[in-house]
């Protein structure tokens, strides 16, 4: 016999199961409207559109985590094939939906050379220079490729253009950093989580203690040290294996240890480059493959960054649920080799 309590369980799993997705077939995005929980009433928008890491993978998972957990609206946005309405990482100019940000209370970015319209990148650029917070992700550090003549063009990486302000583009002057270098191997030397110091008491590692943060992905490089208003809060020991127990390797790579996430502020500039807007909390981290997202500590690590970018820090719990939501079983990283013929309602 089956108890009555066990069977309204049951029911109301299914009733949120079906009603937590509000996106249609149609839609080029996936919309999943928040329950109960902290977040009710913030919306989250992930922008998703990267070759390699399977960033529509680790982001339709992040924003599920968000949305079923703790309460958040959450819209995810991919590359999409206008032709098929297909997700297509390898499609550089076009994630359509970018207008969700107009409602947003966090952007969540995990993009990689990225050469959208003029029309999309404005509702990018209007959104911060509103001075809202930014989640940057991985290949976000080189989130954008522009050309010259371009009205964005001082967004691309590594741009030196007459913007001086804007010297490296998105990733330097919003994130902190642009692409500098794979600091560990490529694929053979995996990523462990090291709390910085004096950081242990920042609410974003809230939860997390040294080896909790692990990904099959490289460390990254950057320069040393960050601009003077990032605050290092995890350094990336590089290991000798793919797994989380292997050992770390010997000599310079880790002394000293790249910082794999940190904090800092923006504010776009005025027509004179003096920064004229409201100032926006900026998370960032060189982790973020769908396969990092295995790890209950990275999963922990961009949930509280979520949280502290929206001032929501005094509401996050010690230990806040990670749980996956969902099957997930994130693919390798590597160039072409997303699952092909997914279209977003696929992913609900």
């Amino acid at each position: 016999m089956i108890r009555l309590p066990a069977i309204a369980a049951v029911l109301a799993l299914c009733v949120t199961a079906v009603t937590a997705v509000v996106s249609s077939a149609a839609d080029p995005w996936l919309a999943i409207e928040g329950g109960d929980g902290p977040g009710k009433g913030k919306h989250v928008v992930l922008i998703s559109g990267d070759e390699e890491y399977r960033s529509e993978e680790a982001l339709t998972q992040l924003g599920k985590i968000l949305a079923t957990h703790h309460g958040f609206k959450c819209t995810v946005l991919y590359a999409i094939d206008p032709v098929t309405g297909e997700i297509s990482p390898n499609k550089q100019d076009n994630i359509p939906g970018l207008e969700a940000l107009r409602t947003a209370d966090l952007m969540v970015i995990a993009t990689r050379f990225r050469n959208l319209p003029d029309a999309q990148m404005k509702e990018i650029d209007d959104y911060l220079r509103a001075g809202k917070p930014v989640v940057g992700m991985r290949t976000a550090t080189h989130a954008f490729n522009i050309p010259n003549d371009r009205a964005y063009a001082h967004y691309g990486n590594g741009y030196g253009g007459d913007k001086k302000e804007w010297a490296d583009g998105f990733g330097r002057f919003v994130l902190g950093e642009k692409w500098i270098s794979h600091h560990g191997h490529h694929g053979g030397e995996s990523t462990l989580g090291i709390i910085a110091p004096d950081a242990q008491n920042h609410p974003i590692l809230r939860g997390i203690k040294d080896g909790d943060i692990w990904g099959p992905t490289d460390v990254y490089g950057v320069r040393l040290p960050l601009p003077a208003d990032s605050q290092p809060l995890v350094l990336g020991q590089v290991l000798a294996g793919m797994k989380v127990d292997s050992a770390p390797v010997t000599g310079a790579k880790n002394n000293p240890m790249m910082p794999i996430c940190w904090v800092k502020t923006y504010s776009m500039p005025g027509s004179d480059g003096v920064p004229a807007g409201p100032s926006g909390r900026v998370f960032t981290t060189t982790m973020g493959s769908s396969t990092d997202m295995l790890s209950a500590g990275t999963r922990r690590m961009l949930l509280n960054a979520c949280y502290w970018a929206m001032g929501l820090e005094k509401v996050l719990p010690e230990k806040s649920i990670v749980d996956v939501v969902g099957p997930f079983e994130p693919l390798a990283f590597g160039f072409n080799g997303a699952k092909k013929g997914v279209k977003p309602a696929d992913l609900q």
